[in-house]
């Protein structure tokens, strides 16, 4: 297990930052108990072994004028390696595509799509997506609310299976 690389130390760093990624260094040394140097070498550590990815603004989309969020489901003729890594690339070139995961089952991904309006949508759905070679079907659902969204993991819950484990 992943978790079992990083010690108690890290993992409250990281659970700190993850809640908090614009607080100072010595702020963070005081949350997890240790003194500004190590935790400084700790958290580039950290970054340097890729548990820490990146430090991010939490934007208002529909604040910022976008108003429509969509998930679109995507099946493809082919699920071969390099049609899947074509179809990825092709996901990360749309701006309007903000998360591509690939599923098993039904659908072969699932992408979060954000416009400013659902004319704009609706031009890179016809325009781009359903154009795209090996589609084979996109099905969409437009978001009404969102009642949650937690960037990052529950740490709470891989220290209580940390505890358990032998």
């Amino acid at each position: 297990m992943a978790g079992l690389r990083l010690d108690p130390i890290d993992r409250k760093i990281l659970a700190e930052l993850q809640a908090d990624g614009r607080m100072t260094n010595v702020e963070l040394a005081k949350r997890v108990g240790i003194s500004a140097p190590p935790c400084l070498r700790r958290v580039r550590t950290l970054e340097e072994q890729g548990f820490i990815r990146g430090y991010h603004a939490d934007v208002d989309v529909r604040g910022l004028g976008f108003e429509v969020q969509v998930f679109a489901m995507v099946g493809l003729h082919s699920q071969a390696e390099a049609d899947l890594s074509a179809f990825e690339q092709k996901c990360r070139e749309w701006p309007l595509v903000r998360e591509c995961h690939m599923l098993n089952g039904e659908v072969d991904f699932v992408l979060k799509c954000v416009a400013p309006d659902l004319s704009s949508f609706q031009s890179f759905l016809t325009g781009d997506l359903l154009t795209t070679p090996n589609v084979e079907s996109v099905k969409t659902s437009l978001v009404i609310r969102c009642a949650k969204d937690e960037p990052g993991v529950p740490f709470d819950v891989l220290e209580k299976r940390l505890e358990v484990a032998p």
